[in-house]
């Protein structure tokens, strides 16, 4: 469970800590459910200087300067497949991890495997926060 948005940004920090280049992380959940909140953890996990903030305007922003670049998609208004495909995401995917709220059956074509977070926001607005590995790579992450 997640109190407040700090306890999603703490536990988007730890999984900076498990992240690699490479790595997909799929952000699903209703709105207000904490994706934002999670990638701006990861992006302090990762070092990133500069605010993170939600790209549902431009939709997809590259943060530098961390220990890896962070891609972070909000896939919201994509139409579907084609649409990521014109963003080519997978030019940067190989060093960067790249993080998509909105993206589940958009984008997990980008890598082999990735953690899907699945997120929740109860009628008491606390958080809730679910991590499913898709693959094994992820689900040996996570165990450990």
């Amino acid at each position: 469970m997640l109190p407040t948005p700090e306890d999603t940004r703490a536990l988007g920090e730890v999984l900076a800590g498990l992240l690699r280049p490479g790595d997909l992380v799929v952000l699903v959940g209703p709105l207000g459910a904490g994706k934002t909140a999670l990638t701006q953890g990861i992006g302090a996990g990762l070092g990133v200087a500069e605010p993170v903030t939600s790209p549902t305007f431009v939709i997809a922003r590259v943060h530098t300067g961390g220990r890896l670049p962070l891609v972070h998609v909000d896939a919201y208004r994509l139409g579907g497949v084609a649409d990521v495909d014109d963003l080519d995401l997978d030019a940067s995917t190989e060093e960067s991890v790249t993080v998509v709220e909105w993206g589940q059956g958009l984008v997990e074509q980008l890598a082999d495997e990735h953690l899907e977070v699945r997120l929740d926001r109860r009628e008491d607005d606390v958080r809730t926060a679910v991590l499913v590995p898709r693959g094994p790579g992820w689900e040996r992450r996570l165990a450990g």
